[in-house]
């Protein structure tokens, strides 16, 4: 039976992806609706999980759990920005300065991080700072942001590799 209903949720998933990636860009979530949709199927089966019994509607289920997550993103965006000595630090961090390297060539450095680290989307430089500069882990970091372990993972990698090509290039 919880096989059964397990199947269920995810055919209902499956159906409903595409729309919920809509649901999210409509609301301006456009960098992060995938891992919006990725969220919202999570807590769909962490819900399935903790009732124990079967979700009675999971269409209407699973879009009341991505409109809380809409409105939870709509917040955070409107939160205030990382401000740019966080960014900053972050450069620091990243970019290692030689012992040859004079002050204008560390300025011009760190110049081009920050307006690489400005091009990132806003959750993959938040990750980015807040594990740099604030030492927290994917865990602690999910938390404050509300996403899985994984997805802060994935921002970190896609962040680093993108201020890595960009350096390499400059």
């Amino acid at each position: 039976m919880a096989e059964h209903a397990l199947r269920a949720l995810t055919r209902v998933f499956t159906d409903q992806a595409p729309a919920l990636r809509g649901f999210f860009a409509r609301r301006g979530a456009n960098d992060e609706a995938e891992d919006l949709v990725q969220e919202t199927y999570l807590r769909l089966l962490r819900a399935h999980q903790g009732q124990g019994e079967q979700i009675a509607n999971p269409e209407a289920y699973l879009f009341t759990v991505a409109l809380n997550l809409a409105r939870e993103q709509a917040a955070r965006r409107q939160r205030t920005p990382v401000p740019m000595e966080d960014v900053e630090q972050v450069a620091a961090l990243v970019t290692h300065a030689e012992g040859v390297e004079d002050a204008t060539e560390r300025a011009q450095r760190r110049q081009h991080m920050q307006a690489l680290l400005a091009t990132l989307p806003a959750r993959t430089r938040a990750v980015l700072v807040m594990q740099y500069r604030d030492g927290l882990t994917y865990r602690q970091i999910g938390e404050r942001l509300g996403v899985s372990p994984h997805m802060v993972k994935k921002h970190v990698v896609r962040g680093l590799a993108v201020c890595r090509r960009a350096m390499g290039t400059a």
